[in-house]
């Protein structure tokens, strides 16, 4: 009689070191399940925080930017002339940047709606630079500015705009 007790007590502790550890593995799969969602939370925000940067170092990269042609430098300023100069030059300029798709969009004076070409220019609103698919898009707004005839002279326009770029998969 006592050999069989002393089996029962020790298939109860057999039973009982099982599920403590399985009640840790479980505990641990859903510690580690809240870890990964964090992570992939902060790398969503971390992924929109350096489009964001992107959108700013663009608008004020040479290729863009105003730089002194418009008065003193202004930042977040994109030389419309040399947009439209760089949309002819697009393949050159193909794996440059990093991304999928670029393009600035004017939202104040709207004209048209129309993409712009070297027919229509610059009575239009959309300067796409790089085209390409479109998963996640980043803006920013920024002055489109170009120079305008008046009477003999000249003069700065500038109208605001946005800057878009997205990333493709």
């Amino acid at each position: 009689m006592k050999n069989n007790f002393g089996q029962i007590k020790i298939q109860q502790m057999a039973f009982m070191l099982i599920a403590i550890t399985v009640f840790f593995a479980l505990v641990g799969m859903f510690f580690l399940t809240i870890e990964v969602s964090r992570i992939k939370n902060s790398s969503g925000d971390l992924e929109e925080k350096n489009a964001l940067l992107l959108v700013t170092k663009l608008a004020n990269s040479p290729e863009f930017s105003c730089g002194e042609s418009f008065g003193s430098g202004k930042v977040n300023c994109i030389d419309a002339d040399k947009a439209m100069a760089l949309k002819r030059y697009a393949k050159d300029y193909a794996n440059f940047w990093g991304v999928s798709n670029i393009q600035i969009r004017k939202v104040y004076p709207v004209n048209n709606g129309k993409e712009c070409n070297s027919g229509n220019y610059p009575d239009c609103d959309i300067i796409k630079i790089k085209n390409g698919e479109i998963t996640s898009e980043y803006s920013n707004f920024v002055s489109l500015c170009r120079k305008e005839i008046f009477g003999e002279g000249y003069y700065d326009k500038c109208e605001v705009a946005k800057l878009m770029v997205s990333y493709g998969e």
